[in-house]
């Protein structure tokens, strides 16, 4: 691997300077944070710097800047375009700075850039709040975040965006700016929803939702063999819930889920999660529908603490994989998109992949377009085509299905999730954003980031 030389004086220099730990190539602990959650990337960096605080930051910035050095910004690590981690040049490492600190008064939270959403679980709960976040508690907050971010509780609250407060950010001349409504407005316009472009936020203020200690939900199991019939309904019913009730859909192999048959186990299914914020009965009332549309295979629904409901699914897509996605904002999911949908997933070509279509719409979709850079809001259902594998032999086939898949699906398209692009270009990045957004978005970067610094991302080109 060749590696920029940066003279050892300098390094040492930079070592002496931060509180946190240096790492160059062959030393202790190194590989061990290189690696990030997507196994398709190998990469090498130069130097890997675990910060401890935000001077560390800002050290570590300027150090790339003068000795023009690629950064790469690791939080959680869970991007999966792998933009964690550069070949040779900084890898500023922040997975060390996760200290998560409620305001119970003013149910707000403040959350440090290397925070994985289980952090903030579990210190928001103790005070029966909950951050509008994403489904997957090893997820990196500040990834989640400056994309955009929705989960469980976004129909109802809004999305991560809608629900942060404020941001430290170190810019790439090593300024320590806070954005927010108040100061630095445009650049916390761009935060929420242009990514990594504009700086390294070190920590984050978000307003929390109260939402109590436990939550009705639960999953329940359709056979594949109805999967048009239900899914059909299922695009029909959906859109008719309150906004407390958030129904999504997986089609996969049956994992090996305690309240279903054996038999089932390794089988094509149609999993059905809920989450709904309110009273038992009337949650029941409202997911009755789904659980007596057809013959089930198997549910389990009832009242599940918050923080163990939010890892539920984190087995599934456990670190050291390898993973490749795709995705649309759908239009609408149709007849002819659900015929394609079925037809692919009836090809899944390993029993780790998954075909995930989150409903959205509710809070999200009544904010204006252009109160923040994530702009494609009426979006009613989200396709990710999640490819996951083990062996790189099986690369050629899975690559080609989840591409296939996608092409065929591109008519029922408007835009992207700016989260769940792969390595794809810069046209696709420009699809995850309106024109106006767009535009807007590079005339940020040209102020806070002229020459592209922070480049290791979904990026946005300054036109500088």
């Amino acid at each position: 691997m060749s590696h920029k030389k940066v003279d050892t004086a300098a390094i040492d220099s930079l070592r002496a300077s931060v509180r946190g730990e240096l790492l160059l190539p062959k030393e202790a602990g190194y590989d061990d944070a290189r690696t990030i959650w997507n196994e398709m990337f190998d990469r090498q960096p130069a130097i890997i710097l675990r910060c401890l605080g935000t001077h560390d930051v800002v050290q570590a910035v300027n150090f790339a800047r003068e000795h023009h050095l690629k950064i790469a910004v690791k939080g959680g690590g869970h991007n999966v375009a792998g933009n964690a981690v550069c070949d040779g040049g900084l890898m500023i490492d922040l997975s060390l700075m996760r200290s998560v600190r409620v305001d119970k008064e003013n149910k707000t939270v403040r959350v440090d850039g290397g925070c994985l959403l289980g952090d903030v679980d579990v210190e928001t709960q103790r005070h029966g709040l909950a951050a509008s976040a994403g489904i997957v508690s090893h997820t990196g907050v500040a990834g989640l975040t400056l994309g955009g971010g929705f989960g469980w509780i976004s129909r109802k609250h809004g999305l991560t965006v809608d629900n942060l407060l404020s941001a430290d950010v170190v810019t790439a001349d090593g300024s320590v700016l806070t954005a927010s409504e108040k100061e630095n407005a445009d650049l916390f316009w761009g935060l929420r929803g242009g990514g990594g472009n504009f700086g390294i936020v070190t920590s984050f203020k978000f307003k929390c939702a109260e939402i109590g200690a436990e939550v009705f939900s639960g999953l329940i199991v359709h056979p594949f063999e109805n999967a048009k019939q239900y899914i059909q309904f299922h695009s029909e019913y959906v859109r008719t819930l309150p906004d407390e009730m958030t129904v999504w859909m997986v089609v996969r192999h049956a994992p090996p889920l305690p309240f279903l048959p054996e038999s089932v186990h390794g089988k094509m299914v149609v999993v059905v999660p809920f989450v709904y914020l309110g009273d038992r009965e009337q949650g029941e009332k409202l997911i009755s529908p789904i659980r007596e549309f057809g013959k089930l295979h198997g549910e389990h629904t009832g009242m599940n603490p918050w923080a163990g409901w939010q890892a539920g699914f984190d087995g599934l897509v456990a670190h050291g994989a390898r993973n490749y996605w795709k995705s649309h904002h759908l239009k609408e999911l149709s007849s002819e998109c659900i015929d394609k949908v079925v037809d692919y997933a009836g090809k899944m070509p390993t029993d780790e992949c998954e075909v995930f279509i989150p409903h959205m719409e509710g809070a999200p979709s009544r904010v204006p377009e252009n109160a923040t850079a994530y702009a494609l809001r009426k979006t009613p259902f989200v396709l990710n085509i999640h490819t996951r594998w083990q062996n790189a032999d099986e690369d050629k086939k899975c690559l080609a299905w989840a591409k296939e898949f996608h092409d065929s699906t591109q008519p029922f398209a408007n835009g992207v999730y700016v989260n769940f692009l792969s390595e794809e270009g810069e046209g696709r990045v420009k699809d995850a954003y309106t024109e106006e957004a767009w535009n807007r978005l590079v005339q940020i970067k040209n102020k806070y980031d002229p020459k592209n610094l922070y480049r290791m991302n979904q990026n946005i080109k300054p036109s500088a």
